[in-house]
């Protein structure tokens, strides 16, 4: 599904921000990004997104080398990924309900075939109050789980998720982390870039990549 060969970063003619990087998210697999603070986890989740381009090495999605995409194939590619960021990008314009919808306007779906689909993924993310909400009177928990609705809507092959439970309490992480998980169990990659060592802890069937000093270490989990 994603494959990095000898990938490296830099800006510039500064030293490579990332470097080395050889490995590969399998399809239907689970695994946790996780390292110090500065240590190159979004940018990251950036080259496995193709908003990135790397200095060198190879970085082939679903089968397709990047580097030899154009514009357009890569934005369609991208529209198998579903993606939390961490500045949570809501359009501001559009109430939560819109806004989780929008993937599937632009896939051309007419909303009387996914609106209840919208309204019960609102509700268990603990947003259904807020359906008609404008992202401006939305607390950062709510906008954060609004912006997981949103990439989880679509039902992607690949989750890339940026510290998605860094701003809601505990009880709500471990809802939003269930649906991680049984999206996973339907079929979806998922990668879940944290510094949450307890919440890494009880998923043990997880890999961990791990970054430090630029360089990527992964580590596989323990057979039963």
């Amino acid at each position: 599904m994603l494959r990095f060969e000898n990938v490296g970063l830099r800006y510039g003619m500064g030293a490579e921000i990332v470097r080395d990087l050889n490995f590969n998210i399998a399809p239907q697999s689970f695994q946790f990004l996780t390292g110090p603070s500065g240590a190159g986890k979004t940018t990251l989740l950036r080259l496995m997104l193709l908003s990135l381009r790397p200095t060198r090495g190879v970085v082939k999605i679903f089968g397709e080398d990047a580097s030899k995409l154009d514009k357009d194939k890569i934005t369609s590619l991208r529209r198998r990924i579903g993606v939390v960021f961490q500045d949570f990008r809501l359009l501001e314009h559009l109430t939560t309900y819109e806004n989780v919808a929008l993937p599937l306007r632009v896939m051309g779906r007419d909303e009387a075939g996914y609106r209840s689909e919208v309204v019960e993924l609102l509700r268990w993310v603990g947003l259904g109050d807020r359906m008609n909400a404008l992202p401006a009177v939305l607390s950062g928990g709510e906008k954060q789980r609004a912006a997981i609705a949103r990439a989880l809507i679509v039902r992607p092959e690949l989750l890339l998720a940026d510290e998605p439970t860094g701003n809601v309490d505990p009880a709500m992480a471990w809802r939003l982390l269930r649906l991680f998980v049984e999206l996973h169990k339907s079929g979806t990659s998922v990668v879940i870039a944290t510094h949450d060592l307890a919440l890494m802890n009880q998923f043990d069937y997880a890999r961990r990549l791990v970054v430090g000093d630029g360089r990527l270490t992964v580590f596989e989990p323990e057979s039963p």
